[in-house]
């Protein structure tokens, strides 16, 4: 058991005896046999992070017991707002006059005030993850300035307190949030992101409301000064030397920060695929301020025309990054793999490697057709070739059982010179991606049933099974466009649905049954528990493979170097403290992907309103992506969407058929799937919302 489990396991029996905290510490100190300042460092996290609450001066509960939980606050435009709790079915209700003040987004303890059949409500009681900025236009009344936040969640403009920067009406801002002792709310502009016209500054408007920054606080710059440029001598000591070795990287033509490279031979009766990773862990020291602010950001973020890294450039496009003809270090995971696909057996290992070629997917794509190749493709053709043969009995594996093919469409900008948008497209993938990705899958595979048979704590990518009532609403759906389904099992398995997407592959309705499963389908997170991967119908599974830009994968590589260098053993006193490591790298990595995840969407869809904002008028072939009893939502090809809003739709009295996703009418129906032509009526760059009507 790890010290914060110890220490709120005995706060939950015993916080409420002792008079006052020093009472308390002392007594946590002594029953744990630890520093009095650990004590107090640890306790505090565990305030800071809701999971002890201060129920009245020097006394401590335990979140949640006694009628009090944690969550996260959802506000309404209208006041009133719900919080979010992990294990209830229902959000808590919060009614407007007890928030507390709490601003949408923000993580709150909640007094359960009652509970019924109609729901539950509660009292926000401590707000302890605050937000720490908040985006919007500057506003301007009497004489005085506003902030009228981005985020509609957020019912009221909030005070600007004046500062010298010299602020406009209409520019759009970033600032900080400053809460009086009376609980009033205002606000210090702490950086100008221009006016609100400007399409760069609602794109950057869009990254700062997902708190994510280009820059690295001052101290990480220091930091970063210090890691060195070169391997050392020393660092390469008791690790497996591949420098002989034909090792390369295959990536996209823009990327800087390589942190995979593969190698293959093939024997008489296996082939030997080595996935070899870059050694992030041996740069980036866990609690190190770089560390810090990696796990502060959990992933790098990709916009069309830019990357918000997780480390600094030095790190990500420097000693970690796997350039060619320089020496790395890596932890490698080498398989021997039979014609069957089956991984007979494994070495995972510290490494060291020498890179003889970066290469593109494009420039490995042509020499697989034997076209337009170069010296180094002309080189490495066989082990692509190679390559190309493991990868067709891994996808037959793959097929057998039963892994998910989600084909959804995803966006392709082409930009100008000085960053603008120009023109998009459909994002094309080819067979190098193919190859690339399954080895990747099949190193993550295999480091994670290594690491669960051994029971050391780790971190896994976990995709749990749909939930029946979800399954039920999709085969409503495809009875509704009279697609036909197989009957519904008692245990849902992936290759169910695999059977449908199979179905439609040449249908019309091909994109949309896609997104409708897509749709039923759980959110795929991390996790310290071992639930497997149901999109890709593995029992182990975890991320392994980029270090450089995915705070998980470098909480792994940490344990996996542990391990190697104990030799396998671990303490049970030290598997509970990396149990408790795994668990919030999980959680941290989790929340940072959503909001990576939105931020992403978010700029794509600023992009793509950009890009269409001089067409309106234009009529469009389109594909009806939804339906609600509101309107319908259109998909062009382009990837570009919209609504088509029902006083907007012929003239006619339409029913919503919601397990159908339909609107019908007496002379008109409107069911998904359905192809049509629309013209665009207006576009919307700051709530990034297109409009269509019927043409």
């Amino acid at each position: 058991m790890g010290e914060k489990k110890k220490i709120l396991e005995i706060l939950d029996k015993n916080s409420l005896t002792y008079s006052n905290t020093d009472k308390l510490f002392l007594f946590l100190s002594n029953a744990l046999s630890m520093p009095l300042d650990r004590v107090k460092s640890v306790f505090y996290s565990l305030v800071s992070n809701g999971d002890v609450f201060e129920i009245r001066k020097g006394k401590y509960i335990t979140i949640p017991s006694r009628g009090y939980v944690k969550g996260e606050f959802f506000g309404t435009a209208k006041g009133f707002g719900f919080v979010k709790v992990d294990g209830f079915l229902d959000d808590v209700f919060i009614p407007a006059n007890k928030t507390m003040g709490a601003l949408d987004g923000e993580f709150v303890v909640v007094k359960i005030l009652s509970q019924s059949a109609d729901g539950i409500d509660g009292e926000v009681v401590s707000i302890y993850k605050e937000l720490e900025n908040i985006v919007g236009m500057v506003t301007v009344s009497c004489g005085n300035y506003f902030l009228s936040p981005d985020n509609a969640k957020i019912a009221f403009d909030i005070p600007i307190i004046k500062t010298g920067l010299k602020i406009k009406e209409k520019m759009k801002v970033l600032a900080k949030i400053v809460r009086t002792e009376k609980g009033k709310i205002k606000c210090n502009v702490v950086e100008m992101l221009g006016m609100q016209d400007d399409v760069k500054a609602l794109e950057l408007s869009i990254i700062r409301d997902h708190n994510l920054f280009e820059t690295f606080p001052s101290q990480v710059v220091e930091a970063e000064k210090k890691v060195p440029k070169n391997v050392t001598e020393k660092q390469k000591k008791g690790r497996l030397d591949l420098t002989k070795e034909t090792i390369f990287t295959i990536d996209g033509a823009d990327a800087k920060d390589l942190d995979d490279a593969v190698s293959i031979k093939k024997f008489d009766k296996f082939y030997e695929l080595g996935v070899h990773i870059a050694d992030v862990g041996e740069y980036v020291v866990q609690d190190s301020v770089i560390d810090q602010e990696a796990f502060k950001r959990g992933t790098s973020v990709y916009f069309p025309t830019s990357v918000l890294p997780m480390l600094p450039k030095s790190l990500s496009n420097g000693i970690c990054s796997l350039n060619e003809g320089v020496e790395r270090l890596t932890l490698s995971c080498i398989m021997k793999v039979d014609f069957s696909g089956k991984v007979v057996d494994y070495k995972i290992c510290e490494s060291v490697i020498k890179s003889v070629a970066r290469l593109t997917y494009t420039e490995v794509y042509d020499a697989l057709n034997n076209r337009n190749l170069n010296e180094k493709t002309s080189k490495l053709q066989k082990n692509f070739l190679l390559m190309r043969e493991l990868c067709d009995i891994l996808e037959e594996n793959t097929q057998k059982r039963g892994a998910l093919d989600l084909d959804l469409p995803e966006v392709q900008f082409v930009f100008d010179e000085n960053g603008m948008a120009v023109d998009l497209t459909r994002r094309e993938r080819n067979e190098a991606h193919r190859l690339i990705e399954d080895f990747m899958v099949l190193a993550n595979e295999t480091v994670a049933r290594h690491f669960h048979k051994h029971q050391i704590p780790f971190v896994y990518r976990v995709h749990e099974a749909p939930t029946t009532e979800k399954v039920v609403s999709v085969c409503d759906f495809l009875k509704g466009i009279g697609v036909k389904y197989p009957a519904i099992p008692d245990q849902i398995k992936p290759e169910y649905f695999q059977e449908i997407l199979d179905s439609v592959e040449n249908l019309s309705t091909k994109d949309v049954v896609n997104k409708i499963v897509l749709r039923s389908m759980q959110k795929a997170v991390y996790s310290n528990k071992d639930l497997g991967h149901f999109g890709l119908a593995l029992v182990d599974y975890c991320h392994f493979t980029s270090p450089i830009r995915r705070y998980p994968d470098l909480t792994i590589h940490r344990i996996i170097k542990e391990w190697l260098r104990k030799n396998g053993k671990i303490s049970e006193s030290r598997k509970a403290e990396l149990d408790e490591f795994a668990f919030e790298s999980a959680q941290q990595s989790s929340a940072c992907e959503r909001n990576a995840d939105y931020a992403e969407r978010d700029v794509d869809d600023l992009w793509k309103a950009y890009l269409m904002r001089d067409r309106v008028g234009q009529e469009f072939d389109a594909t009806i992506s939804s339906v609600t009893n509101f309107g319908i939502f259109v998909a062009l090809d382009n990837t570009v969407e919209g609504l088509v809003k029902v006083e907007d739709l012929p003239d006619d009295a339409y029913l919503f058929l919601e397990k159908q996703l339909k609107l019908k009418g007496s002379s008109h129906t409107y069911s998904i799937g359905d192809k049509i032509k629309v013209v665009l009526t207006n576009v919307n760059l700051h709530t990034r919302n297109l409009d269509f009507k019927i043409a």
